[in-house]
Formats: C-alpha cells, structure tokens, sequence
C-alpha cells in the first residue's frame, strides 16, 4: 500500500504543474466551434500545452501502480486533489495570492487524505466480466458523441457538460487500467477495456480543451472532478469490491467528502494565468482600460457626398460641404 501512495502522491504533482500549463495552451489557441483536425494541430504547437501533456502522462504512468494496488476511491481522491499542488505552486512561483477559503481548501484536502489513507482497506478485485469491459469501451463511445454535439454550443453551460464528459473519459481510463489484463500482448488488440482506455485519454483531454475555451477553468475543472471522482469510486465499490478498513467506514467516507470539497474550493486555481498582472515592480506593457464605452470602428459603406482624396496616397474621405 505505501508504494501505492507514494506513487499516487508524485502522479498528484504531476497532474497539479500540468493542468496550468495545458490552460494556457488551450488559451493560445485559436477558438474551435466544432471539433476539427485544426484545433489538435493548433494545441501540438503550443509548448505549454505539450509541457502540460507530458507532465499528465508521467504522472498517468506513475498512477497505474496506484491503480492497480490501491482502491480507486482513494486513488481518484489523491489525483484530484493536484489542485492543492497547483496552488502552493503558484503562490511560491507565480506570485497568487492565497485567500483565507484557499488556505481552508488546502487543509482540508490534507486532513481529508489523511483520513481517507487511515481509513481505506486492501483494493478489490482487478478482473472484470467480459460485459464490464465491453460497457467501459460503449461509455468512451457515447462520450464522444456528446463532445461533438457540446462542442457546437458555447457558454458556461457548455463548459460544465464538456468538463463532465471530460472526468467521464478519464474516469474510464482509471477502471481500464484497474481491469486490463496484462499477460500478454494480444491483450492490447483483443481486449475492448484496451479500446476504452485509449478513446477515454484522448476523448478526455479533446472534451477539457473544448470547455477550457467556452468557460473559465473553475467550472471546467469543477465538473470534471465530479464525474472523475465520484463515479470511479462507486463502480469500484459496487463492482469490484473496493471496501474501508473494517470498523472504519466513517473514517474513509468521511476523508472522500472533505478532500473532494477541498478540491472544489480550490478549482479557481486553474486560471493563476489570467489572474496574475505583471510581476511586482514591473510596469505593466499596457495602461489600463479606459473606462465606459469603447468606440466603434466605422464599417459602413462611405455616405452620399463622401470623396476620396488621394493626396498623399492614403484611402481617406473628406465630407462635401455644400
């Protein structure tokens, strides 16, 4: 179990530096009103992104090892609890300021793992049903189908529904990984929790890129905590047999509840980026805006009477006066 944590933790980090980075290279790129070859390419050449990328991809490698030893409510609490990291490292690096609620976020996600750690037992079982394995690859698919009708709709409450897909599919990838048979590797082609994992990374991280653009990080990352967190766990409970210590069910419940609600006090810290001005004692590149209405630039056709004048090369008009 203490190889299990530990690893959980480091992936934690990981995810924590990454989500920051990914924002602002979904920021960066140009605005998708419907999912296209276009808007992957657009994210593939910002850096950030791709730093943001990597780092989720170490520390997805780092949680199959908690994944395949730990129960995945404890797992899913750890992972999603990188808010945490993403906040202590934006006061220490970036210059955030940490509010009184974030402070509360912060010890609440620590009291709520400890308590989740004393009061998690052994995992459950790591084999499945052929039907489970086939109901995970049907998820990704239905998943995928509801990003590409979300991603024709714009506003918050397509950010919500986006990021709510977006934990579905990474909530997918958790129960492959825990089901996947690994003895050999035809596995990978004959397995459909194999297909399922795939489609879940990829549909996942399309469906986040899409909410990232159409509402603020907060809601985005808000929604995809709920269906990442909670779903995964209670398949593993129902399911697969994932149990609390014995005589310390209250102790484990009650450590999931506080650190998830840590994790939802803490989720603003996903836009460290747009809040920041410049760094302290540096001027800021441009004033601040100006207050009430901002002129409009003139579109219409020239009026009657209008006459170009070409003296000195420029398109101009000057008004004729009778």
């Amino acid at each position: 179990m203490l190889l299990g944590l530990t690893t959980a933790l480091v992936a934690t980090v990981c995810f924590g530096f990454g989500s920051v980075f990914q924002a602002g290279g979904a920021r960066e790129a140009p605005r998708a009103d419907r999912v296209r070859v276009g808007l992957l390419a657009a994210l593939l050449r910002s850096w950030r992104f791709l730093l943001g990328t990597g780092l989720d991809i170490a520390g997805f490698a780092l949680s199959i090892v908690a994944l395949r030893t730990l129960p995945l409510f404890l797992v899913q609490a750890v992972t999603n609890a990188s808010l945490a990291v993403t906040a202590l490292a934006a006061a220490r690096l970036l210059g955030a300021r940490l509010h009184r609620a974030d402070l509360l976020g912060i010890a609440a996600v620590v009291v709520g793992l400890t308590l989740l750690a004393l009061g998690s037992g052994e995992a459950g079982r790591d084999r499945a049903p052929p039907s489970f394995h086939w109901a995970l690859l049907a998820t990704t698919v239905l998943m995928l189908l509801l990003t590409l009708l979300l991603a024709r709709r714009n506003g918050t409450a397509a950010a919500v529904g986006l990021g709510l897909l977006a934990g579905v599919g990474f909530g997918v990838t958790s129960l492959a990984v825990r089901v996947f048979d690994f003895s050999g590797p035809a596995d990978v082609f004959t397995d459909p929790a194999a297909y399922g994992l795939a489609l879940g990374g990829l549909g996942g991280y399309l469906a986040y890129a899409l909410a990232l653009q159409r509402g603020t990080v907060t809601a985005a990352t808000a929604a995809g905590t709920v269906s990442e967190t909670f779903g995964p766990a209670l398949v593993g409970v129902v399911v697969l047999g994932d149990a609390a210590r014995p005589g310390y069910a209250w102790c484990a419940l009650a450590g999931f509840a506080v650190a998830v609600g840590g994790t939802f006090v803490l989720s603003r810290f996903g836009e460290v980026e747009p809040e920041l001005g410049p760094p302290p004692g540096v001027a800021a590149d441009r004033p601040p805006p100006r207050s009430g209405p901002t002129p409009l630039a003139r579109t219409a056709p020239p009026c009657e009477g209008d006459m170009p004048d070409k003296s000195d090369g420029e398109a101009r008009t000057e008004r004729q006066v009778p």
